[in-house]
């Protein structure tokens, strides 16, 4: 029987203001889990927390999640949740913040589970039975509001475990462009270009289908036309809102036809050296579909739609327009040096050939095809 499925969390809210939907919920106790700084800043957590009020229920807060969420922090997460009882788990952040409050919901739904039991995809067990969970992001990149994707890293072991459930699927996400329009240039530019990754790896991935391929499309479109507009033009709503439908657009196709290798180089790049993810999506990208345009006829597609002759340079002059570096060894962000790089090259290899995002990628690879890209990424040398 070839079953698949499509899933998506039951409500998605969307438009300017929508925050305010928080305060139509049922419940008797919420819990606001979130990074913390630029949610206060702005007064957003305020807002959530007022919203909550207003249905009438008991709300705490549970702030500082790190933009790396921790297995540490997911751990002391689940213990508030299991010292405060709430049915409502609310994330409002950056990706951080929703991928930490998904596993955290996790461990206060089953206090006896270990994190080494859920890092096989669908090995989580059956949630909901204490908590629902909605899903407000403040940037448009990570599409976490939408998926059954969470991403932890172990200090421990500098790997970043991208977890994978449906179970984690948030109940319901709320899209109000009023939060990512305080999102600074550069955080603008490597979260949407996260969206443009999804997109992408979605749209070429080998469990790709019908349903998925439309929306990846879709959203590749609006980045391609809109994520400048919001890089040099910050409060220009438009731009957000397009930015945010997009992200979620492309974590409904991600979510369901899965990733590839830009994703698996990333996560073990990201945990080695604690680089920015979409930023490491960004330079990583031009490099690997020059690598998969072998094994699939679908990048071109995408150049047909864009109505442009080459994805790789496109990428890459898009890179330019928003200040990103188009090699590894240019980050300036955190030091990745020559040295360190090739000290750690085989083991982040290994590592990134064995993630799961691996498994969908378009063109079958190897450990040694990986370093060959994480070598080609960092030097900016074609494939």
């Amino acid at each position: 029987m070839d079953l698949k499925w499509f899933r998506v969390p039951k409500d998605i809210v969307f438009g300017d203001g929508t925050l305010a939907y928080l305060s139509t919920l049922e419940g008797k106790k919420a819990i606001l889990v979130t990074g913390g700084s630029s949610m206060k800043k702005y007064g957003f957590l305020d807002e959530a927390k007022k919203q909550l009020e207003k249905a009438g229920m008991e709300v705490t807060l549970f702030d500082g999640v790190e933009p790396n969420p921790s297995v540490e922090t997911v751990e002391k997460g689940a213990k508030a949740m299991l010292d405060f009882e709430p049915d409502w788990i609310v994330a409002i952040g950056g990706g951080s913040a929703l991928d930490a409050a998904k596993i955290m919901w996790a461990f206060y739904e089953h206090p006896t589970l270990k994190f080494e039991d859920i890092i096989q995809p669908g090995s989580l067990p059956k949630l909901r039975n204490k908590a629902k969970f909605v899903a407000i992001p403040s940037t448009s990149g990570t599409a976490s509001e939408i998926t059954a994707f969470s991403v932890i890293t172990d200090t421990k072991q500098h790997i970043k475990y991208p977890i994978v459930s449906y179970e984690i699927t948030p109940d319901v996400a709320i899209l109000d462009p009023q939060l990512p329009s305080k999102m600074p240039p550069h955080i603008t530019a490597n979260t949407g270009m996260d969206v443009l990754a999804h997109a992408v790896e979605a749209y070429v991935s080998t469990t790709a289908t019908s349903y998925t391929d439309p929306l990846a499309m879709e959203a590749i479109t609006l980045v391609f036309s809109r994520l400048p507009i919001a890089y040099e033009k910050g409060d220009d709503i438009e731009a957000r809102k397009d930015m945010h439908n997009a992200s979620t657009l492309a974590g409904m196709a991600f979510t369901n036809a899965s990733l590839g290798l830009v994703h698996s180089l990333a996560h073990k790049i990201g945990g080695e050296f604690g680089i920015t993810h979409g930023l490491t999506n960004a330079i990583l990208m031009p490099y690997i579909i020059q690598y998969n345009r072998k094994a699939t006829e679908k990048v071109d597609a995408i150049e047909k739609a864009l109505a442009i002759e080459d994805l790789p340079s496109a990428i890459k002059a898009l890179n330019e327009k928003l200040n990103i570096p188009l090699t590894l060894k240019d980050v300036t962000e955190v030091e990745i040096s020559e040295e360190k790089f090739l000290e750690v090259l085989d083991r982040m290899s290994k590592n990134a050939f064995e993630d799961p995002c691996t498994l969908t990628n378009p063109r079958n690879s190897s450990p040694e095809d990986v370093k060959m890209i994480y070598r080609a990424a960092f030097y900016g040398e074609d494939l």
